[in-house]
């Protein structure tokens, strides 16, 4: 009789795992990419840093496309951001840990040359990640203490809205 019902649990209980198992996986493959912008850009961002030197340029990534208007010069632009230093991967700074979304004028020359390049273009509801070089971030002089000369930046940016 033991042995019986050992068997009945042990049965009970790889059907529930296994039904948790795809309830897990279905969850994730029915949403749609629809949702799951709306969802993402309502929480920081994870930061990866990628392997081997740094980029000479700008680089642009587009993590979610946004669907609302696209940003142009002259726009009011209202951005959530996380900074992170690419060489040694440590987070300088995070509009997100403030509770403060970021609002400036684009092409106002109010923020770093990679900001008014790598913003432009993004639509309301996007993420794009910016891997900005010295020449278009702070150069050779930095933004002591938190950002080293010459440093090659990261960014990712969530744009809130646009007026």
């Amino acid at each position: 009789m033991r042995g019986v019902l050992l068997t009945i649990v042990l049965c009970l209980a790889l059907a529930l795992a296994g039904c948790g198992g795809s309830d897990d996986s279905s969850s994730g493959s029915a949403e749609t990419s629809a949702d799951a912008p709306a969802e993402s850009i309502n929480k920081k961002p994870v930061v990866e840093v990628p392997t081997g030197p740094p980029p000479k340029e700008l680089e642009e990534i587009e993590l979610i496309e946004g669907t609302g208007p696209e940003a142009k010069a002259g726009d009011s632009v209202t951005v959530q951001y996380v900074l992170v230093d690419y060489k040694s991967g440590k987070e300088i700074e995070s509009s997100w840990e403030r509770n403060e979304p970021l609002p400036f004028t684009l092409g106002s020359s109010s923020v770093i040359p990679g900001w008014e390049q790598g913003v432009e273009g993004m639509k309301v509801g996007g993420r794009r990640e910016l891997i900005i070089p010295p020449e278009l971030a702070y150069g050779a002089e930095g933004a002591p203490p938190s950002i080293k000369p010459n440093a090659t930046l990261i960014f990712v940016v969530d744009m809130v809205s646009i007026e």
